[in-house]
């Protein structure tokens, strides 16, 4: 059986690029279907009077009839562990819509994932061996982007930043248009669809009083505000313990800094460890191999501490694994044996005790 840390080491390897989601499994990478917990934003703008008013303020239109969308969303299928927030036909274009609290460069590659799935699905009872051409709506792909690392109002990103041989004609590609919805950015645009607007003063209420605060109080306190000055006022009154649910874990730290903290220090550890090993081997091939095994290790370790530092934090606020494993996006059953360890070490949840126990049933296998 392969420990964590074997199974981490998979997903720094040259040749075995997999995500850490995915280290559990051995040989192949299937559809997985599970329940995610729908996000604030899916939540109100699967509401097709909302996502109406989102697409006629960034297209410039002025529809009015929601029969005119016609939602196509992955609701239940989770194609290789990734989840689809919204997606839509109207005017014969396909859109798809992203929100993420943090910067993802692999948006491109996720999008190109569900929008073959969608085109599957939609053109399910086509004949594809025809000679005539079978026409499909035009995809378009959109990220709405509400982190806290600042961030111009609107960049692209494309596919072909992540090919490893770089070329200036690709023949795939695939942009995806990032919106910067914190509250301040695109003022034109928030203006044009109040309910954006509100959801981005909502996150900064959040943000604001979890300074001074108890993530729970400061949930309390911004949907009570919120209500007050008519912001969300339906939504949070419907759904506010969805609310508080999917705001109390969300600010207690930095975790974007958290992160980019964990990642220098496994790399700075990766490259000092590859080098030590690669002078006491003396020779030039056994200095790569030593750099590459610790750079690898090293980076594994640090992946490893992360998840179970940010896992012990969640835990710590009451969130369940299926809650941690969304929010995290990482495999649940991942998640779960993280935390079935974890809670040896309850009400704390003390991350290094956590490590130290896992380091030695790793010893032990």
């Amino acid at each position: 059986m392969r420990t964590v840390k074997q199974k981490a080491n998979r997903k720094v390897s040259k040749t075995k690029k997999v995500k850490t989601r995915n280290i559990s499994q051995k040989k192949s990478i299937p559809k997985v279907t599970r329940t995610y917990k729908d996000t604030m934003f899916r939540m109100i703008f699967k509401e097709k009077e909302n996502l109406l008013s989102l697409y006629n303020a960034i297209n410039g239109t002025d529809y009015t009839n929601t029969n005119d969308l016609v939602m196509n969303t992955l609701e239940h299928a989770i194609y290789l562990g990734y989840k689809n927030d919204i997606s839509f036909v109207i005017n014969l274009q396909l859109y798809l819509y992203e929100h993420q609290s943090s910067v993802n460069p692999n948006m491109p590659l996720r999008d190109l994932f569900y929008v073959s799935e969608i085109l599957q699905d939609i053109t399910r009872n086509e004949d594809l061996y025809s000679s005539a051409l079978k026409k499909i709506p035009t995809p378009k792909f959109m990220v709405f982007y509400n982190g806290i690392e600042e961030k111009p109002e609107k960049w692209e990103l494309r596919l072909s930043e992540a090919f490893q041989q770089p070329t200036d004609n690709p023949e795939l590609e695939l942009v995806v248009t990032v919106v910067n919805i914190n509250l301040g950015k695109n003022k034109k645009l928030m203006k044009a669809c109040k309910v954006l607007h509100d959801y981005a003063f909502f996150v900064q209420k959040m943000r604001d009083y979890s300074k001074i605060m108890s993530p729970e109080e400061a949930a309390e306190q911004a949907i009570a505000e919120c209500i007050k000055q008519d912001v969300l006022t339906d939504f949070l009154k419907k759904h506010s313990v969805e609310a508080k649910n999917m705001c109390r874990c969300l600010y207690e730290y930095d975790e974007e800094k958290h992160i980019r903290e964990e990642r220098k220090l496994a790399r700075e550890a990766g490259l000092a460890e590859g080098r030590a090993e690669g002078r006491v081997k003396g020779r030039a091939e056994g200095r790569a191999e030593g750099r590459a095994e610790g750079r690898a290790e090293g980076r594994a370790e640090g992946q490893i501490e992360k998840l179970t530092f940010q896992i012990c934090k969640k835990l710590a606020k009451n969130c369940s694994v299926s809650e941690i494993a969304d929010m995290l996006e990482e495999d649940e059953n991942i998640v779960r044996r993280i935390c079935d360890i974890a809670q040896k070490f309850s009400p704390t949840y003390d991350s290094n005790d956590v490590m130290k126990h896992l380091k030695e049933i790793e010893n032990q296998s």
